[in-house]
């Protein structure tokens, strides 16, 4: 028995010799691997995508509209290295980090994919201790940006029809969906995947560096609570906590936007500047690329005129739709902004990327923000 006993316990150690290690994330300091799966950053298994370790999941108090695309957002940082904090601007991130967003859409109804249908819902967080259930989800794209000694790269991977992996698409995609809402009524959708041209004018912030920086990780857009799979926390809290962030204060002393949906708790003001924040600030800024429009709509800005209150547009062509200001106080159908907002003409829609239908419920935000406000423009 003795004898057997020593065989068996030989044999569980050999069968575990055997087994490979999980593999880590893996950092490539130069080129692009051709397949997501080669960073190790998420994984599929057992009909679920996961993170892998030391990978953590991040939210926004009001996202970007990517045709109403739910977003799975993570960041890695190397052991030993962490992000220093900013207040107004996207923290210092080592060189090493990566940021990854994965881009996917609920099922409608009875929950199979047909190869075109997606459910049209609201974001939110969809994790399910800590992964997402692949029989209920249809996913898309995953888009990473890197943190190189150069500088940021940004690299779009598209997933394969199984969702076993996705590979990297340099030159963007196009990709035909229906958006289903609830009441099954029905929505094209030509769903663009960037090409990594069309990832950097969005992500490079300043106009004359041109260098690429994150645009959702700042203080006023991650400062909020986050359902981990340990429990709910603050995420600058954690971020400090699990040693990637260094220097960032208290939650109640960092800056923080609305969520735009919570009518509930936030003004009707703060709601609509979040939303113009997130989805125009990072162009329309004093640096931005739209600064010669003279509009900046970033949550710095407070001056009524470069809001756009009763601001003629500048080289705006057919996109005025013949109206007179950017922004017309009490009178939403009469601003350009709006105007924009409304529209999926290529040559007139704002923002001029990342989307290919209207977001109906991000037009009447802002559209009820500038009715409730006072004044007039003079003619």
């Amino acid at each position: 028995m003795a004898l057997r006993g020593v065989a068996f316990l030989c044999a569980l150690l050999m069968l575990a010799g055997c087994r490979r290690e999980e593999a880590g994330v893996r950092f490539f300091p130069e080129g692009q691997p051709k397949s997501l799966g080669e960073w190790h950053v998420l994984k599929v298994d057992g009909g679920r995508l996961s993170l892998n370790d030391g990978v953590v999941p991040y939210d926004l108090n009001t996202p970007l509209f990517s045709d109403y695309a739910h977003k799975l957002r993570t960041i890695w940082i190397p052991k030993g290295k962490a992000a220093r904090y900013d207040a107004q601007r996207s923290f210092d991130f080592p060189v090493g980090t990566i940021i990854s967003k994965t881009f996917y859409y609920p099922l409608p109804g009875d929950g199979k994919w047909d190869g075109t249908s997606v459910a049209r819902t609201s974001t939110g967080n969809d994790l399910q201790g800590g992964s997402l259930d692949l029989s209920r989800v249809r996913l898309i794209e995953t888009r990473l940006l890197v943190r190189r000694e150069a500088g940021w790269d940004a690299m779009p991977y598209v997933w394969n029809e199984a969702q076993t992996e996705a590979v990297l698409k340099r030159a963007g995609a196009l990709l035909s969906l229906e958006l289903v809402a609830a009441d099954g009524s029905r929505e094209a959708a030509n769903y663009q995947v960037p090409d990594q041209n069309q990832c950097a004018s969005c992500h490079a912030t300043d106009n004359k560096t041109r260098a690429l920086h994150p645009i959702g990780l700042k203080a006023r857009h991650i400062n909020r609570d986050f359902a981990y799979s340990g429990g709910s926390e603050n995420q600058l809290a954690h971020l400090s906590r699990v040693g990637y962030l260094v220097g960032a204060p208290a939650a109640e002393q960092a800056p923080r936007n609305a969520d735009w949906k919570d009518a509930a708790h936030a003004k009707l003001e703060d709601r609509a500047r979040a939303y113009l924040d997130v989805n125009c600030g990072h162009c329309h800024s004093q640096t931005g690329p739209a600064i010669t429009s003279g509009m900046w709509l970033d949550a710095a800005v407070s001056d009524r005129l470069k809001l756009g209150f009763c601001k003629q547009p500048v080289a705006a062509g057919k996109g005025t739709g013949n109206r007179l200001f950017d922004i017309a106080p009490g009178h939403a159908d009469a601003s350009v902004l709006v105007f924009r907002m409304d529209s999926d003409d290529p040559s007139v829609m704002m923002p001029e990327l990342g989307r290919s239908v209207v977001h109906r419920e991000g037009v009447q935000l802002v559209s009820d923000w500038i009715d409730a406000q006072k004044g007039t423009c003079d003619f």
